[in-house]
C-alpha cells in the first residue's frame, strides 16, 4: 500500500528544497571562485595616466544585449563597412557564414566607427554603465559630446568607400610588430593589398624588405602611441607615420583619446587633461581635418571582447586593466570591413624562436602583462587562419 499523500507531497517539497539550496550554492560558489588566469602571476605595467585601480567593472560580467546575439537598438546608426554594398566572390563574410562556429560569432551589423549621429541619448544612457574602453562610465559628457560632433562628415562612419573597388575584392593586410618579420622578406607582398594597417611603434625605415613601406591606416591610443615613441626611439621610431592619404583610428581607453581627437581635428594644442599643452600636429601633421581621423565604436570594442576575447583575466584582481591589444583591435577591424584580411608579426604558436619585435638588434622575449591575453589572442588568430578566414602569415 503507497504512502498517504500528504506523506508524498512532503517528500516531493523537501527535495525541491534541496535541489533549490544545491543551486543556489553552486552558483554563489562559481561567483566567488573565479578560475585562476594563466596571465594572473606576470608582470604588469604601470597604470596609464588617467586611470585609477578603482576604475569599477567595465561591464563584461553582465549579460548584455550583445552577449545574447540581439543587436543594440541604436536610432540613426551609421551604417558599418560591411553594409556597403560589395561584389566580392570570395568576400570572408560568406566564409564567416558558411563557418559552423564563426558564423555564431560574427555580427556584421554592429557599427565599427562612431561619430557625431551616434551621440545619442539612448546610446549615452547604455555607454554610461560601462568603464572605457567598453563606454563612457566616469568621463566628462561635454569632453565627448564635443569629440564626437566634429565627427560630422560621412567619412567618419566607414573606414573605406568599397564604391571605389565596382569589380574586386578589397584586400587588407595588417601588420603588427612581432619578430617573425624579421628576416622575412614580406615587404613587397604586404605592399600589394589595397589597404595596410599599421600600429604604435610600426618602425619601417631599415625594414622596407620586411614591412613593407605602404600605411593606409594607423591605429593606437594615446598612450600606447607616446609610449611607442619613448621606447623605441633607440630603434628609429621618432615619428608616427605621416602621410596625405594615411588615416588615423584612435582607440578610445580613455578620456585622453576624446581629448587629443578632439584637439587633433581644430588643429590647436591640447586645453586640459593629462596631455594638455600638447600639440597635435606633431604627431599627425598639420592637415586638421575630421575626415582624417577614425574613432573605434565602444559598443565594437565591447563586443568583440565578449565574442572573441573574453579572457579569465577579467575575472581576477585585475580585470579592471584588460583590454584586446591594439594589434588584436585592429586585425578584428579589418576583419569586419575588408573582403579578404592577411595578417603580419602577430604571435604565433612558435613565438619563442623569435625576439619581441621585428627591430631588435639583440633578441628579446615576448613578455605576457595581465591587461591583454597574447596567449588567448594566439589562438583566435590560429583558429580564424584555419578556417579560412584570414591568413596569418607563419614561419
Amino acid at each position: 500500500m503507497g504512502a498517504p499523500r500528504w506523506a508524498r507531497l512532503c517528500l516531493l517539497l523537501l527535495a525541491a528544497v534541496t535541489l533549490w539550496v544545491l543551486l543556489c550554492g553552486h552558483d554563489r560558489d562559481a561567483q566567488a571562485s573565479p578560475k585562476p588566469s594563466l596571465l594572473q602571476q606576470e608582470s604588469l605595467p604601470l597604470v596609464p595616466g588617467g586611470m585609477s585601480r578603482n576604475a569599477g567593472s567595465h561591464g563584461l560580467s553582465r549579460e548584455s544585449s550583445m552577449d545574447r546575439g540581439k543587436p543594440s537598438s541604436e536610432p540613426g546608426k551609421a551604417k558599418s563597412t560591411k553594409e556597403q554594398a560589395s561584389s566580392c566572390p570570395q568576400s570572408l563574410t560568406s566564409i564567416v557564414k558558411a563557418d559552423p562556429r564563426f558564423g555564431k560569432l560574427f555580427r556584421f551589423h554592429i557599427p565599427v566607427l562612431m561619430w557625431a549621429r551616434h551621440f545619442t541619448q539612448e546610446t549615452r544612457d547604455r555607454l554610461k554603465e560601462r568603464s572605457v574602453p567598453y563606454g563612457w562610465q566616469g568621463l566628462s559628457d561635454t569632453a565627448i559630446a564635443s569629440t564626437l560632433h566634429l565627427l560630422n562628415d560621412s567619412a567618419n562612419s566607414w573606414l573605406f568607400d568599397k564604391a571605389r573597388f565596382p569589380e574586386g575584392c578589397v584586400r587588407c593586410a595588417v601588420v603588427g610588430n612581432g619578430g617573425i618579420l624579421n628576416g622575412s622578406r614580406q615587404g613587397k607582398e604586404i605592399d600589394a593589398h589595397d589597404f595596410v594597417f599599421r600600429l604604435n611603434g610600426a618602425v619601417i625605415k631599415g625594414f622596407e624588405d620586411d614591412v613593407g613601406t605602404k600605411t593606409s591606416f594607423y591605429g593606437f591610443t594615446v598612450n600606447t602611441m607616446k609610449n611607442s615613441l619613448i621606447a623605441y626611439r633607440e630603434y628609429g621610431f621618432t615619428q608616427i607615420p605621416q602621410s596625405k592619404d594615411l588615416r588615423y583610428i584612435f582607440i578610445p581607453s580613455d578620456i585622453r583619446d576624446y581629448v587629443m581627437l578632439k584637439s587633433a581635428i581644430l588643429g590647436s594644442r591640447v586645453q586640459e587633461g593629462y596631455d594638455k599643452g600638447d600639440d597635435p600636429r606633431m604627431y599627425f601633421g598639420p592637415e586638421a581635418s575630421a575626415k582624417k581621423f577614425k574613432l573605434l565604436h565602444s559598443d565594437f570594442i565591447h563586443y568583440l571582447t565578449l565574442r572573441f576575447l573574453r579572457s579569465e583575466i577579467i575575472n581576477t584582481q585585475y580585470g579592471y586593466l584588460y583590454m584586446p591589444s591594439t594589434g588584436a583591435l585592429m586585425l578584428l577591424t579589418a576583419l569586419h570591413t575588408c573582403d579578404q584580411v592577411s595578417a603580419y608579426g602577430f604571435i604565433t604558436d612558435n613565438y619563442r624562436k623569435f625576439s619581441d619585435h621585428y627591430y631588435e638588434r639583440k633578441k628579446k622575449p615576448l613578455v605576457f602583462y595581465a591587461n591583454h591575453d597574447m596567449l588567448l589572442e594566439a589562438e583566435l588568430w590560429k583558429s580564424l587562419h584555419r578556417a579560412g578566414i584570414m591568413k596569418l602569415y607563419q614561419r
